[in-house]
C-alpha cells in the first residue's frame, strides 16, 4: 500500500492582508463617491426647492397688490412648500438649515417684494447657489441676492460673480452660510 503525503493548501497571512488592503481601498473610494453624490443631490434638491418655492409664492400672490402677510408660518399653512421641508414649526432645507420667508420694501413701499432665506449651507453649496443665474433679467422678478453678511447685490451685479460668492460664503468658524433672495 502506498501512502501519499498530502500537502495542505490555503491562504497565507500575506495574501489575506493583501485582500483586506484591497477591500479597504475600495471601501474608502466608495464612501468618498457616496459623499460626493450626496452633496450633488443636496445641491440639486436645494436648487429645485428655491425655484419651486419662488414660483409657488408668486402664483399664490398673483392676484394681490403686494406680499402683505407673507411669513414662514403662512407659507407653511398655505402649502406653498413641500411637506418634506416642514419640521414642526420650522422649514428646513436639504442641508438641514432653516428656511425663512418675509416681505421687503421696494422704493420705500412696504411689502412689494418677498424674501426667501436658506441658512445652514456649507461653503461649497453656498458658492454654487449664490453664483447660479437665478434670473438676472427683469422678467424673472429677482431684485437682489444677499450672500452671508455681505451687502445685497442687485441689478447689473447679478448674477453674483464667483469671487463675490466665495467672499460672501466665507462662513467663519460656524461653517454654515446663508443666502437670501429677494423677488418682486
Amino acid at each position: 500500500m502506498k501512502i501519499y503525503k498530502s500537502e495542505q493548501s490555503g491562504r497565507s497571512m500575506v495574501e489575506m492582508l493583501g485582500v483586506l488592503a484591497i477591500i479597504g481601498v475600495l471601501s474608502v473610494a466608495g464612501i468618498a463617491g457616496y459623499s460626493k453624490a450626496m452633496a450633488k443631490y443636496k445641491l440639486s434638491k436645494t436648487t429645485d426647492q428655491v425655484s419651486m418655492i419662488v414660483a409657488n409664492i408668486r402664483t399664490l400672490y398673483s392676484g394681490q397688490r403686494n406680499y402683505s402677510g407673507l411669513a414662514t408660518d403662512s407659507v407653511v399653512s398655505f402649502g406653498v412648500i413641500p411637506s418634506e421641508m416642514v419640521n414642526g414649526d420650522k422649514v428646513m432645507n436639504a442641508f438641514a438649515g432653516e428656511v425663512t420667508f418675509g416681505t421687503s420694501p421696494v422704493n420705500n413701499v412696504a411689502d412689494l417684494a418677498f424674501t426667501v432665506k436658506f441658512a445652514g449651507l456649507n461653503r461649497d453649496a453656498c458658492v454654487s447657489l449664490a453664483s447660479a443665474d437665478w434670473g438676472s433679467d427683469s422678467s424673472s422678478g429677482l431684485v437682489s441676492i444677499q450672500v452671508g453678511s455681505q451687502a445685497a447685490l442687485s441689478g447689473s451685479n447679478l448674477p453674483v460673480s464667483l469671487a463675490n460668492a466665495a467672499a460672501g460664503c466665507d462662513c467663519g468658524s460656524n461653517a454654515t452660510c446663508s443666502i437670501e433672495w429677494t423677488y418682486l
